[in-house]
């Protein structure tokens, strides 16, 4: 490793400096004032402000991957309101209640200040540290390792973040970034973007034009919840029910009713693991036409029985796919947490190609590309196959110094996988996370990034877009704390090292950095806003809450991976036996608390399941009959056994599930994680083993077989409502 061209000192200052740079820009360049009063909040007010006065700024929500772009309301310097950007096109002004609870990351007394060293892992005893101390440390170790060995773990990334540490990591000679965090998991992002790569030449998400279809057909795609963009996808379900022409029709095919699937025309309590063989049994039905080998040998009436799906209800579906205009197929996370998952896809894409539905009004397209090269979008996240490599790589002694940023493999991973033991096995591990969680538990040191409303970034939309966009994120607030943007930090270890990583990260600040990659689509024609210069234009980026193009630029996909040949879909595999374990396990994403992130949130927390009304804890769904022959009611306390582990939950007695399957939220269950997330509940993750989709390496995160014990032990369930339906006596 190249030694360091800065003094040990000077680099520190550099830091200091850099963190500095992002509150004070200095005075409004007159350019800027034209095109708008204010565009970067202020760190110290301006005299002629009124205490008061509220002022709102654009910037980008990092609740969850998709970048929805957000305003947030100052008085005195201090964060208030969020709410949408009305004229960012990918939410046009909306939010979900995971963006508008924001402002509880920025104000949790549960972040942490400073840096701090932990005396002895797991140990939850944490010293302080001065920055110049911490990276003072980290800096010897980096020097000391191979660069081979140095390993970044991070959660689905933001786009800055991932270009920057990208460079780093390549410029030293170390592996790229390795992505992967439950929510995409359980959204089916990776298994959508390879689907993708097969079948239409690229691995950008494809789009769903529900907004134009008459006919959606929905394989496990909770859009109106938390799948893929779920405020654009929510804003064009609401088009697609309020047509002039009439109102849109939904079929929605999961073994559970969620939320979506209780707004749909019709809910299908499909058998897990079934969707692609459903999906090909219609597209026999339907003929295929010149495609009809692609369902040579299928056996409708077979697949009818293994479904659970009425043969008459299958014809009946197909009918209306054909009879349909604009129909269109989408598939969602479900299918994609099962053995089959990828080739479900390839199935259930299927259908729109013989539909005739690629690039057709309300049918499928492909999001578009970036409108510069500087700005593309991260790569889609690595499969679980690529953690197991990693946690191999662990457990062999290969990896010397673990990053983890944006995600929480130890809460979020099954426990199956042993990631946790394996960290026993990396002499030096870094988190950058901003709350103590269960991976920063087992951390040597904790870095603790900026929250997103006092952090500068980008991000490019790529799911749920109907143009190019790229939303900008810039600090809403002077930070609270002294805490310090990862992106920052990394750009600072590149310059103490010099050599190759200086010059692959040239840039002084963030500030730099942002202004250069924004300027790369400064006079593009499709601009939506009018600049004279550079600077005006680097004004206007922050002003507006970023840049998209000024019409609809929806990319047609090419259908360049579909053979007449056929498709075939094999059975699911599922851990344990049916006569010791008679039930499917049912994992889903909580709406409020996401894969767990949203945990330490009280807002989210109180938030109430929409289907339940439940909230502050764990509980499992079953069927009247389920929950009849097993003698258990509502508020019952029961164990949940698979091959894999075991947790407790509350019952929750549901009658839109199938009596063979049984339902839990993901999401509680944290042993750390702060005051609002600490022991609440269970984690389902415990219950689920490691088999994988062999053509993806995906998790099959839905393949557990259960069975359920009673402890003979009640205790009521916080719920909105009670089990009679008004709001008395269930109230806790």
């Amino acid at each position: 490793m190249k030694k360091a061209t800065l003094s040990r000192r000077s680099f520190l200052k550099l830091v200091g400096g850099a963190a500095a740079a992002g509150a004070t820009v200095g005075a409004m360049p007159v350019a800027a004032k034209k095109v708008g009063e204010h565009f970067e909040p202020y760190v110290v007010p301006p005299e002629e402000a009124l205490p008061g006065k509220a002022t709102w700024y654009a910037t980008t929500c990092r609740m969850c991957a998709a970048g929805c772009g957000i305003m947030v309301r100052t008085i005195n310097g201090r964060a208030k309101k969020i709410e949408g950007n009305p004229s960012y096109p990918l939410n046009d002004g909306k939010t979900c209640a995971r963006g508008q609870a924001g402002l509880q990351a920025l104000y949790n007394p549960d972040r942490l200040r400073n840096a701090v060293k932990q005396n002895g892992r797991e140990s939850r005893i944490f010293e302080p540290l001065h920055w110049e101390t911490a990276l003072s440390s980290l800096m010897d170790k980096i020097e000391a390792a191979d660069p081979a060995n140095i390993i970044f773990f991070g959660g689905v990334m933001a786009d800055n973040l991932y270009y920057v540490t990208s460079r780093w990591l390549e410029a030293i000679g170390a592996p790229p970034p390795l992505q992967y965090d439950l929510h995409a998991a359980l959204e089916g992002r990776a298994t959508s973007a390879k689907a993708a790569k097969k079948l239409f030449g690229t691995m950008q998400q494809p789009i769903y034009d529900i907004a134009n279809a008459d006919v959606i057909f929905s394989f496990g795609a909770n859009f109106v919840e938390t799948w893929m963009s779920p405020v654009s996808y929510s804003r064009a379900y609401s088009k697609f029910r309020g047509q002039t022409g009439g109102r849109g029709y939904l079929v929605q095919f999961e073994p559970r009713m969620s939320a979506t699937a209780a707004t749909a025309d019709q809910w299908v309590p499909i058998r897990p693991g079934m969707d692609g063989l459903v999906a090909l049994a219609l597209g026999k039905i339907l003929g295929g036409g010149s495609f009809s080998g692609m369902y040579h040998n299928i056996d409708i009436k077979e697949i009818a029985h293994a479904s659970g799906i009425e043969l008459d209800t299958l014809k009946k579906m197909a009918r209306i796919l054909a009879n349909a205009d604009h129909p269109v197929v989408v598939p969602g996370g479900t299918p994609a947490g099962h053995s089959n998952g990828y080739d479900s896809y390839l199935a259930i894409h299927s259908l729109n190609l013989i539909l005739n539905q690629l690039g057709r009004e309300g049918g499928v397209y492909i999001s578009p590309n970036s409108p510069a090269e500087a700005l593309e979008a991260a790569p889609m996240p690595n499969s679980f196959a690529d953690v197991e490599a990693l946690i191999e790589r662990m457990n062999g002694g290969e990896v010397e110094i673990l990053f983890v940023h944006g995600a929480n493999p130890v809460f979020e991973l099954p426990q199956a996988a042993a990631f946790k033991e394996a960290l026993a096995n990396v002499p030096y591990i870094v988190s950058f996370s901003s709350f103590v969680d269960e991976t920063a538990v087992q951390s040597d040191l904790i870095l603790p990034d900026n929250t997103y409303l006092e952090s500068w970034g980008y991000q490019v939309a790529s799911s749920g877009g109907d143009r190019p966009a790229v939303a900008s994120q810039q600090p809403i607030v002077e930070r609270m704390y002294d805490t310090r943007s990862t992106t920052e930090v990394i750009m600072a270890l590149a310059k103490e090292m010099g050599g190759a990583a200086a010059k692959a990260l040239p840039w002084e600040s963030e500030i730099l950095f942002m202004e250069d990659m924004s300027g790369s689509i400064y006079g593009s024609s499709l601009t939506p806003y009018t600049t004279k210069t550079g600077k005006e234009f680097w004004a206007a980026f922050r002003q507006h809450g970023g840049w998209w193009a000024n019409k609809k630029l929806s990319a047609e996909p090419e259908a360049v991976g579909f053979k007449n040949s056929p498709l075939p879909v094999a059975a699911p595999n599922f851990d344990g036996r049916a006569r010791e374990y008679p039930l499917f396990l049912h994992p889903y994403p909580s709406v409020s608390l996401s894969d767990g992130r949203g945990a330490n949130l009280p807002w989210l927390q109180e938030a109430p399941d929409p289907m339940t009304t439940a909230a502050w804890n764990t509980w499992v769904e079953m069927n009247p009959q389920t929950a009849h022959k097993y003698g258990v009611h509502d508020n019952d306390v029961v164990k949940i056994i698979s091959p894999n582990g075991e947790i407790e939950a509350r019952v929750v007695v549901y009658p839109g599930i199938r009596p063979d399957v049984v339902a839990i939220p993901v999401g509680q269950g944290h042993e750390d994680y702060g005051r609002y997330a600490q022991k609440r509940g269970s984690n389902p993750m415990d219950l689920v083993g490691t088999i994988t989709d062999p053509k993806t390496g995906a998790l099959a995160w839905a393949s557990a077989r259960v069975r359920i014990e009673r402890t003979g032990r009640k205790e009521k369930l916080a719920r909105l409502e009670s089990l009679h339906g008004h709001g008395k006596e269930e109230l806790t």
